[in-house]
């Protein structure tokens, strides 16, 4: 009277016939090619036999294979290699009894930035046909079980990562459960894999690294400022970025704030200043705190820093090129103003389209205008160039004349070809900063775009004060030159913003990324400012 879709059942104090019978499928473990069942004799005190129940089909081939041991004597102790050992130091485990499971104890495995490679050798002997292993890797904390098949004798690779680092109040231990062959040696190999453990880093702090490349930018962008101030000249920007992008000026600032948080005085000052909770401790609260993670990511942030600028001044020469094969040559500026009669229109018009439509949509249109006047001066300056390749003598008498022009006259200011080139190096570092702003806004201006049939204002639009903004700054930003604002009074302290901005992006943008140009655009703004004080 029992489930025929059931296989395999227990007889209670049967002899010749089993007249009572347990159903024990339930708790057989179906696996790849094979099903499995452990079954716990003390725990059956009362059954005499098992049955394995095989229907009659024609041509159908099964093997039952059946052993008993003592659990203990099947459970093997492994402790992983340590994280800094690169992979250059293994741990090792040798199978030489011929069982049929093994249960092998990881220990020391909990944290997901641990990552591993285990090898499994089979050797066999006497094996003429195909024999099939399977090895069970199971976390007991998570759901995130997997299987590896294996045709034996072979040599088996296993990467060995978590999903979910082990709870605090869990003592339980991930396992290596192994499925063999009776006629198989079998040698476990553990070493730590660096490839894999930088995947654990980019899977779990990727979304992070914007916040430390505009870190590194910032860097950058206040070494220009201050090497403007010191010597009135402006630094290349690969050259800035590599003298100023450092994490030793970041770092430490966020582990002594996350030090002291700990006390409850410092917490009570925090709180007073309604400051957000530090990111660092939100990721340390999740388990997600890697060591040396923050220096991982910042020398990622740095080299996406440096390629991203590479990237953006190679596109503005090109477009400068495709704008003179286009159109007529452009000249310098002949007059330096900050404000041209277009200007305040041209602002007026942003902003309200940032008030009417969305926010990122206006601060896109913001960038390309800004992009624009970058290229315009690029053209301009290859044009002259050129002609003061073709015609020395009449530049130099042009370069003085322009020279003797600035001095001469207070209010028009005459661009030279080293203004032009140092407001062409500040302006590629403002442009790799507004361009991650246009990214980090991206998701408003997408949602707004695929329900634009149903509304034309996005409402809430989180984009939008910043929108306010931004477009006057980067409307005088984009008619500034960097020999307008050299005697600025406001200069040495607009340099020195950009360093605390650095730290702040870290330590309240890393895992919040909308915060981050809440930190970007103060330097611009103040940049703007110079300008007029």
């Amino acid at each position: 009277m029992l489930d025929t879709n059931s296989w395999i059942f227990g007889c209670i104090n049967s002899t010749s016939m089993c007249q009572q019978g347990v159903d024990l499928s339930w708790k057989a473990e179906l696996l790849p090619t094979i099903k499995s069942l452990t079954l716990r004799l003390q725990d059956y005190p009362s059954l005499s036999h098992l049955v394995v129940y095989v229907p009659s089909i024609h041509g159908s081939k099964f093997v039952v294979d059946c052993e008993f041991f003592k659990k203990e004597t099947r459970s093997i102790q492994l402790p992983v290699t340590h994280l800094f050992s690169f992979g250059l130091s293994s741990r090792k485990v040798i199978l030489n009894t011929s069982g049929l499971f093994y249960n092998i104890e990881l220990l020391n495995f909990g944290q997901i930035y641990q990552a591993f490679k285990i090898n499994v050798v089979s050797k066999c002997s006497g094996v003429k046909e195909e024999i099939t292993s399977i090895y069970k890797l199971h976390i007991p904390w998570s759901y995130e079980d997997s299987l590896t098949i294996a045709q034996v004798p072979s040599s088996t690779e296993i990467s060995l990562k978590l999903h979910i680092a082990q709870p605090e109040n869990d003592s339980s231990v991930a396992l290596l459960k192994m499925y063999t062959s009776s006629d198989c040696q079998y040698e476990v190999t553990v070493k730590t894999s660096f490839s894999q453990i930088l995947g654990q880093v980019v899977r779990f702090h990727g979304g992070a690294l914007p916040a430390y490349v505009i870190s590194s930018i910032l860097l950058a962008y206040g070494g220009q400022l201050y090497s403007l101030f010191s010597t009135g000249h402006c630094l290349e920007y690969a050259t800035v970025l590599d003298k100023e992008a450092k994490p030793y000026k970041v770092d430490p600032f966020v582990i002594m704030i996350k030090f002291l948080l700990g006390y409850k005085w410092f917490k009570e000052l925090w709180d007073v200043l309604l400051l957000p909770e530090l990111d660092a401790i939100v990721l340390t609260s999740q388990s997600m705190c890697f060591p040396l993670v923050s220096l991982i990511l910042f020398l990622f942030g740095t080299c996406t820093a440096y390629w991203g600028g590479l990237l953006s001044s190679t596109s503005v020469k090109l477009l400068s090129s495709l704008w003179l094969a286009l159109k007529r040559p452009s000249e310098l500026p002949k007059d330096i103003k900050t404000i041209s009669p277009d200007l305040p229109f041209l602002t007026v018009v942003l902003i309200i389209v940032s008030w009417a439509t969305c926010g990122a949509f206006a601060i896109l249109l913001t960038y390309l205008y800004y992009v624009f006047k970058i290229v315009h001066l690029q053209a301009s300056l290859t044009t002259f160039k050129n002609s003061q390749t073709v015609n020395p003598k009449h530049s130099r008498r042009s370069e003085k004349k322009s020279n003797h022009h600035k001095d001469s006259t207070a209010h028009h200011l005459r661009l030279s070809a080293s203004d032009a080139e140092d407001s062409l190096r500040m302006h590629s570092t403002v442009i790799n900063l507004l361009t991650w702003i246009v990214l980090l806004s991206m998701p408003s201006l997408i949602y707004w775009l695929k329900n634009l049939r149903y509304y034309f204002k996005l409402n809430p639009d989180p984009c939008k004060p910043l929108a306010f903004i931004l477009i006057p700054t980067m409307a005088i930003l984009g008619n500034t030159y960097t020999v307008s604002i050299k005697s600025s009074k406001l200069l040495k302290t607009t340099s020195q913003f950009p360093l605390p901005l650095a730290v702040g992006v870290i330590a309240f943008g890393s895992a919040h990324l909308y915060r981050v140009p809440c930190f970007v655009f103060i330097p611009l703004l103040l940049h703007a400012l110079c300008n007029f004080m």
